[in-house]
């Protein structure tokens, strides 16, 4: 389907067996791969191609099928944009893992992370095939790349941008998106970032909310984040105010549980700590024996386990030096 909403003076964007004019918007349904049933299921993308030149961007979401928030935001996103008024290209993808995201699951049916997978292989395994048309299909043409995640196995995040913040031009845009927390940091063998990357397009992942839910605070920070990320680099004219400046860390890590048993974790996302502080603690089933949280490092709380039953050795409180 294709939104009448037509400018001259660009050529057409094309994508797959979709191509939208300059001034409009459009969609498609890429297909991936057959349910057992014999059924399609499809890769559903949007793209909004500007009346104006300018770079040409990705917004993904759920690599990991039950991360809904970064869902929601690129849906936010794509209704904000008029592309009359659009220097550039966005490519819209709110669900990579189709799989998962039908499932509820992190994972592909055969438990494979598609953030594991990529770039990909044509003739691999359905994770790395999944990859392999993404990187095709919307990385290939694009510039920069905003990937959205949430906390994963019964952990919420702080909203945070997760970047290169050695390369200078991410970092600025790291800073425009303005997190309360941004963070430099490597990404992991087979990630999209990582993939991305290496081929020569920087990818800023941003971190907020927890996996299963919809998470207001992550959503509306995510939404705003999004909006001065394209304000940064000229696609469209105006976006959100930032109230205040991202902190920026260069390292984090995770305080583990000392025991098995019930936590009660006394911090809250945002908060400062400092080294040594106690965060809660970690009891037996009747509440004796408790074995006390402590700060491995001073920073800020960016993460936080959720539920109270532990065991020893799990990451609780996730601190960003």
């Amino acid at each position: 389907m294709i939104e009448d909403d037509r400018s001259n003076g660009r050529e057409p964007f094309r994508v797959a067996q979709l191509e939208v004019e300059a001034g409009r918007r459009g969609n498609t349904d890429i297909p991936v791969a057959r349910f057992v049933t014999g059924e399609w299921l499809n890769l559903p993308v949007e793209i909004v191609h500007g009346a104006k030149p300018g770079p040409t961007i990705w917004l993904s979401g759920a690599i990991h099928g039950d991360e809904l928030d970064g869902v929601e935001i690129i849906r936010r996103v794509l209704h904000e944009l008029r592309p009359t008024h659009l220097s550039g290209t966005v490519i819209g993808v709110p669900v990579v893992n189709v799989f998962g995201f039908a499932a509820e699951s992190r994972y592909l049916p055969d438990r494979r992370d598609l953030n594991r997978s990529f770039p990909g292989r044509d003739n691999g395994s359905m994770a790395a095939r999944l990859a392999y048309l993404f990187m095709s299909e919307v990385v290939a043409r694009a510039d920069f790349g905003l990937d959205f995640h949430c906390g994963s196995d019964g952990r919420a995040n702080l909203p945070q941008i997760r970047a290169n913040l050695d390369h200078a031009p991410t970092r600025d845009l790291a800073n425009a998106f303005a997190p309360p927390m941004v963070l430099h940091s490597t990404p992991p063998e087979g990630s999209l970032r990582n993939a991305a990357a290496e081929a020569g397009v920087p990818t800023l992942v941003y971190e907020g909310g927890e996996a299963r839910r919809f998470t207001r605070s992550a959503i509306r920070a995510g939404v705003h984040g999004a909006l001065r990320f394209l304000s940064e680099l000229g696609m469209i004219r105006r976006a959100p105010k930032a109230t205040d400046e991202p902190i920026e860390a260069r390292s984090s890590g995770w305080v583990r549980a000392p025991r098995s048993g019930i936590c009660q974790i006394d911090v809250d996302l945002g908060d400062r700590v400092d080294e040594g502080e106690k965060l809660g603690s970690v009891t037996e089933l009747m509440g004796r024996d408790p074995e006390p949280l402590r700060a491995t490092a001073g920073g800020v709380v960016i993460g936080r386990r959720i539920g109270p039953l532990v065991h020893q050795g799990e990451a609780l409180v996730h601190i960003a030096r």
